[in-house]
């Protein structure tokens, strides 16, 4: 029998009621994510892919909200719950990394203060026995001498350090689902490595499912299972990663990779290819496919109709290109000459 999803999302609709109309900066978005799966949720600024994570766990700003679909967390809905409800799964059942380790840590506490507080209000513990667990949390992400460094104050941890006492911190109850929003972007390179590697081991060992947003091909290709790639609101591809990477369908996740650097050392790829244009305004997407105004092989039903999620190979693409009615267009378009 298969294992059901850890966190289901079905036909996810976010809608912000504005002066000039109805913004909907998600639409229709759906994806399941297993028991230590990594999803990675990619694309540029704009696609929808932080309003994705929280409408998730619940922190949209009015007026925007929640229009249409549902979130699963291990079958149940949660995203019908009241406020008082959703802030006790928060932290609990669902973790959180975020960019920035210094909007997550309250720079007037110790982080084995904020650790045990975590540990204290989600698991139950005493005071002695949380400090014992903050301590162990800890070592777990690497922290050298963290019997000493759990009275340190966030701003005597370097910024690496501080991501991991983030990850320990939404670890810390053992939730059985991380949400990590760019968790590697203000960080030096070598150090994004080691934090997106502790936390899909850690993640891995636990049985917590990962939804991975960034805007890094790089970090998805080195880190997730399973990819979904975002534009304008919607997911436009989504596949195992290494299908998704290594031969994209949709021309917009092929416009990704082209622009992502490549360490094969092959002279060739040296050169990195451009998606022309940009993301379209909110209130300005366009009709059908809200890509063809960018993309080389855009045709006449391209401007018409949005196009489901098409089956190819073992990934999923919303683009005509992969419905059996126009195969013959594949032949004839130069995607990779007109991205340059």
């Amino acid at each position: 029998m298969t294992q059901s999803p850890v966190l289901s999302v079905t036909d996810l609709v976010v809608e912000i009621p504005t002066r000039r109309g109805v913004l909907r900066p998600v639409d229709s978005v759906s994806f399941d994510i297993a028991a230590g799966e990594v999803l990675g949720v990619v694309g540029e600024s704009g696609a929808g892919k932080s309003m994705t994570g929280s409408a998730v766990i619940g922190l949209i700003d009015p007026p925007g909200r929640i229009a249409s679909g549902e979130v699963r967390l291990n079958g149940a809905r949660i995203d019908n719950l009241r406020p008082s409800e959703m802030r006790r799964i928060r932290g609990k059942r669902i973790g959180m990394v975020f960019q920035d380790p210094m909007a997550s840590l309250n720079p007037l506490l110790t982080v084995g203060d904020q650790l045990e507080e975590t540990i204290q209000v989600h698991l139950g513990l005493r005071r002695a026995e949380a400090r014992k667990r903050a301590i162990a949390a800890l070592e777990e992400v690497g922290i050298p001498a963290a019997d000493r460094r759990i009275d340190s104050y966030p701003h005597e941890f370097s910024g690496g350090m501080r991501q991991r006492v983030v990850i320990a911190l939404a670890l810390a109850a053992e939730p059985e689902m991380v949400i990590a929003d760019e968790p590697t972007t203000a960080l030096d390179v070598s150090v994004q490595a080691q934090i997106v590697a502790l936390l899909r081991r850690l993640c891995r060992e636990r049985g917590a499912a990962v939804m991975l947003i960034t805007h890094d091909m790089g970090v998805i290709a080195e880190t997730a299972d399973r990819v979904a790639v975002m534009y304008a609101g919607r997911v436009v591809e989504i596949g195992p990663v290494r299908e998704v990477v290594g031969a994209p369908s949709h021309p917009y996740s092929v416009g990704l990779m082209g622009a992502t650097p490549s360490t094969s050392g092959d002279a060739a790829s040296e050169r990195l290819k451009q998606i022309p244009g940009a993301m379209p305004r909110l209130l300005s997407i366009p009709s059908g496919c809200a890509f063809h105004p960018r993309c080389p092989r855009a045709f006449d039903t391209c401007d018409r109709e949005a196009p489901p999620l098409l089956r190819s190979g073992s990934s999923l693409a919303a683009c005509w290109l992969c419905s059996p009615d126009h195969q013959h267009l594949v032949q004839s378009a130069t995607l990779p000459e007109a991205i340059e």
